[in-house]
């Protein structure tokens, strides 16, 4: 079941769940939190109404894939998410 966030995206941005970042080699070699490279991939939990004549290409609850530096970082409910535009997101997986 998901959990109910308290935030409504304005217009066309979106709010997306990153994925937790790779703590793993597939070799096994641990990766230390300094050299962890920022998940391009994440879940939409939340979406605005959309621009007018532009419906939403995406729909919560979709696994996407979004630029290294998309979005802008919040902390909402004492977890982590970013807010981007919808089309910041390269595609859905």
């Amino acid at each position: 079941m998901a959990k109910k966030i308290n935030f409504k995206p304005l217009a066309d941005r979106v709010l997306v769940e990153p994925e937790a970042a790779e703590e793993k080699t597939s070799s096994g070699i641990i990766i230390p939190d300094t050299a962890q490279e920022k998940p391009q991939k994440g879940k939409i939990v939340a979406m605005g109404t959309g621009k007018k004549d532009e419906p939403f290409n995406a729909k919560v609850g979709d696994q996407v894939l979004y630029g290294k530096y998309s979005g802008t970082e919040v902390t909402i409910d004492g977890a982590e998410y970013l807010i981007m535009k919808e089309s910041d997101i390269f595609g859905v997986i």
